[in-house]
This record gives structure tokens, sequence and C-alpha cells, in this order.
């Protein structure tokens, strides 16, 4: 068990950073239940945790990569339909958080083309993104 908790450590630091995507945090989640799960379930204990985690991680990611999915949808239908300056708004039927997104005039980079998008989240955090439209005409955001 003296192995996995630096692993633990660093997973729930990771959460709580606000730094990841829902996808990751889903991981990191499902990483630290799992492994505490796996720890209170299994004869070996460290086994058991790291078997865990890693069932964890794996489920806890593919739920959090749909959530972002359904959001990262909803921006690129304000980014291809919004005005600049007129904001979408949605509720994410899975986190039931809202969103708005106020897209900017669109400008050309590297032969793309592309806006800046400000996404405001419940509680009023601000995201300023940019996305650009792909090859295939669907936008999208760039990290």
């Amino acid at each position: 068990m003296k192995k996995i908790v630096p692993f633990l450590i660093v997973c729930f630091l990771f959460v709580v950073s606000g730094c990841a995507n829902k996808a990751q945090s889903g991981a990191g989640i499902g990483a630290l239940a799992g492994a505490t799960i796996g720890a209170l379930t299994f004869n070996n204990k460290v086994s058991g945790a790291a078997i865990g985690a890693g069932i964890g991680a794996l489920m806890g990611y593919v739920v959090g990569n749909e959530w972002d999915k359904y959001d990262e949808q909803q921006v690129a239908q304000t980014l291809e339909k919004n005005p600049s300056g007129q904001a979408a708004t949605w509720t994410n039927p899975d986190t039931g958080k809202s969103y708005s997104a106020t897209p900017s005039p669109a400008y050309i980079n590297q032969n793309k083309i592309c806006r800046d998008v400000v996404i405001t989240e419940d509680g009023g955090d601000k995201i300023m993104a940019n996305a650009c439209r792909g090859d295939d005409g669907v936008w999208r955001l760039r990290q």
C-alpha cells in the first residue's frame, strides 16, 4: 500500500487542480475510488489497489470523456451558427452544469478559419478558448 499512496496523492492533486478536463478528472476520481475499493476487497492490498486504480481510471475517463464531447458539440454549434458577440447557453444533461459561449469574429490563422470564444460556467468561471475549422469543416477547440 505504501507504493500506491504517492500515486493516489498525485491523482488527487491533479483532480483538484482545476487544470483537467472532465475526462482527466474522471480518470483521477475513478483511480482514487478504484484503488480504495480494491485495497479494501483484495487479500493483497497493494495488488488490489493497483488493479482497482487501473479499472477505476479507465471507467472514469470514459464517462468524463462523454461529458466533454457534449459540451464540445455545443461550443462547435455556437461557433457555426452564432454571430460575433451573441451568446448561446446550454445545460449538460449528465453533469447538470450550465454554460454559455460567446464567439468573437472569425480570423485566418495558418490558412484556417478560427474564432475565439469565451465560455462561462455556472459558477462564473470564464474560459478563454479558440477553435479552428478543420479540413472536414468541423470546429475543433485548440489546446
